[in-house]
Parts: C-alpha cells; structure tokens; sequence
C-alpha cells in the first residue's frame, strides 16, 4: 500500500491568523489542508491517508473529510509537542490501520498544497527502487552555511545545493524502527524526517519537485497560494 501521512498538526503562530490554525485558513472556500488532502484523495497510486490534526480541531477536520468526500482518510490523530512526535503519532497510526510490512508512506506538510501527481508518483517509485524519496527543488540561488557567530561557514556549489521540501518518502516500518530508536534516546525535535533517517545512517534518494511547492507559514506565502492557485485555475479554462 502506498500512505499519504498529512500532517498539521501546529497553530502556526507566524502566520498571525485571526482566529484559526493556517492550515484551516480558506482559500476560495475550502480550507488549506483540503486542497492539500485532495492531490492524495485523487491520486490513483494513493491507497489511504492519515491526517494529524491539532487537537481541539479534530471535530472539525472530522466534518470536512464528509464535507469533501475524502474517503480515503483512515484516521484523524491528535499532534504531538513536536513536530517530530506530530509525524510519529501519524506513523502508529498508519501502522495500526494499514499494518507496516511492505507499505511506502510519503510524509507531507498539510500546507503544501502545490505539489503535482507526477511528484507523488515519483515519490513513490523512488521507495521502491532505494528506500527513500527526498522532495527537493535545486537551489536557484547561492547557499550560504554560517557558524554560530553569523559568520559565513562555507559556501557549497550551487550545482550540488538543493532545498528538501516534501513529501518525504520511506517504508513505513523503516522510518518507525528508526523514530523508535530516537524516541528511545531521547531524541523527540528533529527538524524533519530526512534529517532524522540521515543521522541514523540511512542513505536518502532525491525526487526534484516543482518549484512552487512551497509551505504556507507566513501571510506572504498565503497570498503566493492564493495567487498560484488563481493562475492554475485560469489555465484550466482556456
């Protein structure tokens, strides 16, 4: 089975929102992390999906898989402190409704709602073929590494820099044997699931996605959402 693990599990505090979480924030009437569900519901290679919610908005993550026929939710689980503990309630979840054995479970960020299908399934055919899949887009700017001073560290090629971005891509009884091991070593904050399979040693495959695959954290990449969305749904009616 190949798992979207969807999850949103933060408030997120920079986007300065009125009244809910970003991922709840409605762009042309439908919240965020439905537009983003729905690349998964859609998708043919997609067998289910695991939805991590911030908890107090469960009940109302609840009405919209009804409201939008989102049937191939699973479940709906409460976040972590984390975001590390976030994805990893995802994973138990995923494993007790889908079982773990031989099942790929592709990661993503309930505010990414610009990834295509070709990247899912690229995603997927990665896993299959070396265990893993990174969503990257290649770094169209110089990257700079500083120090704990600010200052400047290194500067790596940009031809061998890339930005990981998401879905992140693994079989599911992998990634939990390894977020087990950190849990247990006390280790529950890592930034991302990437950064946790690579410190244990596992060698990470790259997928390019597209380049606005962008996370909405902060009012301007919301209103980049809205303005990309807006262009997409021009060029479907021409």
């Amino acid at each position: 089975m190949n798992i979207a693990l969807i999850f949103a599990g933060g408030v997120g505090k920079r986007m300065n929102s009125k009244d809910r979480p970003k991922q709840f924030l409605m762009v042309h009437g439908k919240p965020i992390i439905v537009h983003t569900i729905e690349l998964f519901e859609f998708h043919e290679e997609i067998d289910g999906i695991i939805v991590v919610c911030v908890k107090d908005w469960i009940p109302y993550m609840e009405e919209m898989k009804y409201r939008y026929r989102l049937d191939k939710i699973g479940k709906i689980v409460p976040g972590g402190a984390t975001g590390q503990l976030s994805i990893y309630n995802g994973l138990c979840a995923a494993e007790e409704v889908y079982g773990a054995e031989n099942n790929i479970v592709l990661i993503h960020d309930g505010v990414r709602p610009l990834i295509d299908a070709k990247t899912i399934s690229d995603n997927i055919a990665s896993v299959k073929q070396s265990g893993s899949a990174i969503t990257c887009t290649v770094a169209k700017e110089t990257v700079i590494l500083v120090d704990d001073n600010n200052t400047v560290n290194d500067v790596p090629s940009r031809e061998h820099s890339r930005l990981a971005r998401a879905p992140q891509s693994f079989w599911l009884k992998d990634i939990l044997e390894v977020d087990r091991k950190a849990i247990s070593e006390g280790y529950m904050d890592l930034i991302d699931s990437c950064t946790m399979m690579r410190k244990y040693g596992k060698e990470l495959s790259v997928v390019i996605g597209p380049s606005e695959n962008i996370k909405i954290t902060t009012p301007d990449d919301f209103y980049i959402f809205r303005a990309l969305y807006d262009a997409r749904e021009n060029d479907q009616l021409r």
